[in-house]
């Protein structure tokens, strides 16, 4: 493969890709239940776990088409991006749970969409920035704000600066992915199972470098594991890598605000969690971020 040409090429955007990026938010929604439905396991190994599932889902779907193993075959700018993406996003994440209070960590996470808007922008063919998807993504933000402040348990702390600092290049580093990703569009999704399948491996020797081995109780919480490895840590990468190369990546940065509420709504409805005025608000906020943002992309003429 043309190294420069599979870094530069830009696929004309779809709204089926941008829809199979939707899935991959509703998939993530359900993250929060499956994982507290999982038990005890630590990160780095339930990582490890859930990564290999997705991967071998992957394999799978080669059995009937071998030769779309040959996605593995890519340079080393693929490869570095793909696992950096994965592995580097959820390493600097589970850094900043370790370091920083989670409400905080998670909030300053959740930057990333707005970044995705921000550094859209930037992409062959995408239009340009329009202050509507610039208005969505900060509604948005503020929709996620407004949930967590909601809980009650918000309070920056000086000493949790390490943890802010992680959750904060968590946030560039999975944005930088989702956005990069578009610009090398001519790389098959089938290369994601590589990139799962290595993401699992050094997620093990992160848990065996800083976890005590802790095993799913019973068949509820393997049950769990599993469906964690073929939903939010296993289909969800492969429909996200879709919309990020060929859907609208600066629509989906701003819907991506969705996956924290949804994810509260699903705890609420399962009785994780209780309903409370701080979830509407932040309802109404994203709902009305996501109608901005896609009144803006409408307003772009396709190149």
């Amino acid at each position: 493969m043309d190294e420069s040409a599979s870094i530069s090429a830009a696929p004309a955007r779809s709204a089926s890709a941008t829809l199979a990026g939707f899935g991959a938010i509703l998939l993530w929604s359900l993250l929060a239940l499956l994982t507290a439905a999982s038990g005890a396991v630590p990160p780095f190994q339930l990582a490890a776990l859930t990564f290999l599932v997705g991967g071998l889902c992957g394999c799978i779907t080669w059995i009937a088409r071998p030769a779309r193993a040959r996605a593995l075959i890519q340079p080393w700018p693929v490869w570095l991006l793909g696992v950096g993406g994965l592995f580097g996003y959820h390493a600097l994440y589970f850094s900043a749970l370790r370091l920083a209070p989670p409400a905080e960590a998670g909030l300053i996470n959740y930057l990333w969409p707005l970044l995705i808007v921000l550094f859209s922008a930037r992409l062959p063919g995408s239009g340009g920035l329009r202050p509507g998807h610039l208005a969505g993504a900060v509604l948005g933000l503020a929709g996620v704000a407004a949930l967590f402040a909601g809980r009650g348990d918000l309070g920056f702390a000086a000493g949790a600066l390490p943890g802010y600092a992680a959750s904060l290049a968590a946030a560039f580093v999975w944005a930088g992915y989702s956005v990069l990703s578009a610009r090398i569009g001519q790389v098959p999704t089938d290369a994601v199972t590589g990139f799962c399948l290595v993401t699992a491996a050094l997620s093990l020797v992160g848990h065996v470098a800083f976890e005590a081995t802790v095993w799913p109780a019973d068949a509820v919480q393997w049950g769990a594991v599993l469906l964690l490895g073929l939903g939010p840590v296993g289909a969800a990468f492969y429909l996200w890598d879709i919309g990020c190369k060929r859907g609208d990546v600066r629509l989906l940065g701003v819907t991506a605000y969705a996956a924290p509420v949804l994810s509260t709504l699903i705890l609420v409805a399962a009785g994780y969690a209780d309903p409370s005025p701080a979830l509407a608000l932040a309802c109404l906020l994203i709902v009305a971020g996501a109608l901005t943002a896609v009144r803006a992309s409408w307003a772009v003429p396709r190149a």
